[in-house]
């Protein structure tokens, strides 16, 4: 192994860790991006998995011992501790190699602490992978963001997600917000009155905070389905900021980028509300402008295309990291926040409430846009 790359500027060797959500990381190294060269597949020994290095053309490990000396990079693509998985165990094993470890997120935060120890020990970078916030229209509502707070004050924020994707959400928020702290959450508030008015599960829960010291409203879908957890979400991420001139909005996780104007109407002289005339120009703004033009795209495009640029994105920063170390303490800090601002909203949110769900019947576009029968 080796801790500081690959040797002699060839690519960084890289394994790939699970191959469940581990096929979006296959895909984004194949072709092999800048810098990097697939050059495995870790897993538990499972057909599927065996036959998925055999269609990616690289060799097939069952154990970190059984890894060639060449490995530079490793993504682990399998869930960490606090969720069920070995995924933290396997990172440490890599790190106390001497490689580099890219994990998918969420992690527990003495879960990241112990991993970010065994880094720095052995003069290697690892990085918790939050995901979403590099697919590329969150990317482009991130620097939207950006440019917003360089010219106006965040006055809200107001979010919503499912738990699967809670953590990354709060990654997404701090960086569309400048950072992180100060931060704070409220306990959600109660819903018993409207279960028993209605009879009916609530899907989503709703708490308040800060985040950045910017006012927060976060809703949650705290549901799961144990049989089928990847599914049953009834949204991704979606997330406004708030400023006196309007608000930007990320629709979707897949976009688009919402710019929506504050409305405001100023008054004649006689009181009345100035509807036309000298300086109602700003009632020609469009009410809402969409800024991201590419998205939304076809769910087959968000798997095929968005969301192993994302992970491509992802492992950029990973090499920054490798080829200059200097801001690894900073970046450390933020992920350590991130899991512990994940960890309490968690545990103020409690257990998932747990579901059954059913595939939905798909609903036609045109279902929506066709004239309406008297």
């Amino acid at each position: 192994m080796t801790a500081s790359g690959g040797p002699n500027g060839r690519p960084l060797r890289t394994v790939v860790c699970g191959t469940v959500f581990g096929r979006f990381y296959l895909d984004a190294l194949r072709p092999s991006p800048p810098g990097f060269e697939l050059a495995g597949v870790l897993a538990s020994g499972s057909a599927r998995s065996r036959a998925c290095a055999e269609e990616y053309g690289v060799p097939y490990y069952t154990g970190v011992d059984q890894l060639p000396d060449d490995i530079d990079v490793a993504c682990v693509v399998v869930r960490s501790a606090v969720a069920g998985g070995a995924g933290s165990e396997l990172a440490r094993a890599l790190l106390a190699r001497g490689v580099h470890v890219l994990q998918e997120q969420p992690a527990h935060p003495d879960e990241l602490a112990a991993c970010l120890r065994l880094a720095r020990a052995h003069g290697v970078q690892y990085r918790l992978n939050s995901f979403y916030p590099h697919v590329a229209p969150v990317r482009s509502f991130l620097t939207r963001a950006r440019t917003l707070r360089s010219l106006r004050e965040s006055l809200y924020a107001d979010a919503a997600c499912s738990s699967q994707v809670l953590f990354p959400l709060l990654d997404i928020l701090g960086r569309a917000l400048g950072g992180l702290g100060p931060w704070a959450f409220a306990d959600p508030a109660p819903v018993p009155a409207v279960r028993a008015a209605t009879g009916a599960a609530v899907p989503f829960r709703l708490l308040h905070g800060a985040v950045a010291g910017v006012p927060l409203t976060l809703r949650v879908q705290n549901q799961l389905d144990p049989g089928d957890p990847d599914n049953h979400a009834h949204l991704l991420h979606r997330v406004t900021l708030g400023t006196d001139a309007g608000a930007l909005t990320l629709a979707d996780t897949h976009g688009p980028v919402l710019w929506s104007p504050r409305l405001h109407v100023r008054r004649d002289p006689g009181g009345r509300l100035a509807l036309d005339g000298p300086d109602t120009e700003p009632l020609d703004q469009l009410s809402t402008a969409v800024l991201d033009f590419e998205s939304p795209r076809s769910f087959r495009h968000t798997f095929a295309a968005l969301w192993p640029d994302g992970v491509r994105h992802a492992l950029a920063e990973l090499k920054a990291a490798v080829d200059d170390p200097r801001g690894r303490s900073a970046d450390a800090q933020y992920s350590l926040t991130v899991s512990r601002m994940w960890l309490d909203l968690t545990t103020r949110l409690g257990r998932p409430e747990l579901i059954t769900g059913s595939a939905p019947s798909p609903l036609a576009l045109s279902a929506l846009t066709l004239e309406a029968s008297p």
